[in-house]
């Protein structure tokens, strides 16, 4: 099987070293392509790069596109330790601060993109343009089944399950389990490959530490929830109190589709961001990047065009 970083970067895949949340030295992985204005790719929960693979090409013929795998995820390191709550928010701020010294674009979808609001909110020099796609702002409550499930077992069966490599063992059916989450948050299933299939689930077959690690964070999802439907200090409704300070121009993508949030939830948003300026794209479930690639790399030129980033 050809190696996917090497057939799409460049350099390949490349490793970079930053302090992560709890003090510890993490590789991060990630690749890169194309020149000029920095724009960083950020995936979300329970997938990497590939995630982005038809955005890099298009997207790189304007800007030097940053793709990179969140701590844990995809090729990236996974140190030992339990994790903060905002774990993903300081580690997202030390990656762009690593890699470009100038306000960069930045284009995230579901939890990825509400790790990114709060980035524009607590470092706001930090971004020049944001896109934030089916962003998990709203929440009510975990949106998938495998979710929940993953939320409520226990990290230290999780552990063994994963370190005794028994995803390995049980190859063909994590595969096919994968398959089927994600062709539910597709539009079109059909667009799912069995290429598609291989590489969406590499890590969590081969890379011991994934399948605990998306665990935890989404048992930190699942906690952070049920603190904001009880009205209890959390992260997400710090990052709703501060959506007025983005001043930045943003744009609000979303699925009308989508299974997992409302787009109603983009109104609101768009609501609390001045400014921001929110699209529909239509036929368009939650997986955004991967079901509706072409439309959203068409609005993401067209927002930078049209707030004169493009050609800066």
């Amino acid at each position: 099987m050809q190696d996917w970083w090497k057939a799409t970067f460049p350099k390949g895949r490349q490793t970079l070293k930053i302090t992560d949340a709890n003090g510890q030295a993490v590789s991060i992985a990630y690749g890169e392509k194309g020149t000029g204005k920095p724009l960083f790719l950020v995936h979300g929960v329970g997938s990497w790069s590939y995630n982005w693979r038809y955005s890099v090409e298009p997207l790189s013929r304007y800007f030097r596109v940053i793709c990179f795998d969140a701590k844990g995820y995809g090729f990236s390191e996974n140190p030992v330790g339990r994790e903060k709550p905002e774990h993903q928010i300081i580690e997202l701020e030390r990656i762009i601060r690593a890699l470009c010294d100038e306000p960069a674009v930045v284009v995230a979808e579901s939890l990825g993109a509400l790790a990114s609001l709060a980035v524009v909110e607590a470092y706001p020099k930090l971004v020049g343009r944001l896109v934030v796609i089916n962003v998990s702002i709203f929440p009510k409550h975990l949106p998938h089944w495998g979710m929940l499930l993953l939320s409520q077992m226990p990290l230290e069966l999780l552990e063994t399950i994963d370190y005794g490599r028994m995803s390995y063992l049980l190859a063909p059916l994590v595969r096919e389990i994968m398959a089927i989450e994600r062709r539910s948050v597709l539009f079109d299933p059909s667009k799912l490959t069995e290429l598609d299939s291989y590489w969406i689930s590499y890590p969590f077959i081969e890379l011991p530490g994934t399948i605990t690690k998306v665990a935890e964070d989404l048992q930190i999802a699942a906690r952070e929830i049920k603190y904001l439907q009880e009205n209890k200090p959390n992260l997400i409704s710090k990052i709703q109190n501060n959506l007025d300070s983005i001043k930045c121009p943003t744009l609000i993508l979303w699925g009308r589709e989508d299974s997992w949030f409302p787009y109603s939830d983009g109104e609101k948003l768009r609501d609390r961001i001045s400014g921001s300026k929110l699209q529909i794209i239509p036929n368009c479930n939650h997986d955004a990047s991967s079901g509706s690639p072409d439309a959203v790399n068409a609005a993401v030129l067209e927002f930078l065009r049209d707030t004169d980033f493009l050609n800066q």
